[in-house]
């Protein structure tokens, strides 16, 4: 059952649909019954494969190149450096993990501060944080670089998203409410902020560990001063 719910995440009203549905096959097949209308087949608020191969809520792929300058100059490392990182964190060690989905660094801190902040579902974070993180270098010697998730599940009607802090977030990426144009372009706008804020924080601990300053960071800017008695 494949459905468009508009800007709405839209379980509720699929589930409506589903028993609809449901209702009657039971009129046509009298011998039919119904065990749970939701067989896990969805996959919703769980690890599962089909959402990583099938993609589920939106599919979405952003990308950017950093100038080789902005790599040294501000994120302190090198582009050969990032792209190790890379390959060796994201790509071999969440091989070696068996990782479902998760061949990023931190995708899931990005996806669930968005959500809080929008309205979403945070259960949904599960699923909606799969995403792999490539980093290649280009001919000009500058940062290629793309995070592909297949399934981000939001919306911006409904839910949490009319809660007066989220709705100014939602006001301020420009996507409250229902498309004015057509039906499910905010919620897609939405996604594709979820995904760019995503890769911006890939870039941002994958240029601190390739730098090595990560420890450093944490005990700098987050740890409180130490209280004088």
């Amino acid at each position: 059952l494949v459905c468009f719910s508009g800007d709405a995440m839209g379980m509720n009203m699929v589930s409506k649909g589903s028993l609809a549905v449901i209702k009657l096959l039971e009129e046509r097949f009298e011998n039919m019954q119904l065990v749970a209308l939701s067989g896990n087949m969805c996959t919703d608020k769980k690890a599962a494969a089909t959402n990583w191969l099938e993609g589920r809520g939106k599919s979405v792929v952003v990308e950017c190149v950093i100038p080789q300058s902005i790599v040294q100059k501000t994120l302190k490392t090198t582009v050969k450096a990032l792209i190790h990182t890379n390959i060796n964190k994201n790509l071999i060690g969440s091989a070696m993990a068996g990782a479902l989905g998760g061949f990023n660094a931190h995708a899931s801190n990005i996806v669930a501060a968005v959500f809080l902040a929008t309205g979403q579902d945070p259960a949904q974070v599960v699923e909606s944080a799969n995403c792999i993180t490539l980093m290649e270098e280009n001919d000009n010697g500058d940062l290629w670089m793309s995070c592909t998730m297949p399934s981000i599940e939001v919306g911006t009607v409904g839910g949490g998203t009319s809660l007066a802090a989220q709705a100014a977030c939602l006001d301020a990426v420009g996507c409250r409410g229902g498309g004015k144009n057509h039906p499910g372009e905010n919620a897609q706008k939405l996604s594709q902020v979820v995904a760019a804020a995503t890769m911006a924080g890939e870039l941002s601990l994958l240029s601190a560990l390739a730098a090595n300053t990560l420890v450093q960071a944490h005990m700098k800017h987050n740890r409180k001063a130490p209280t004088k008695k």
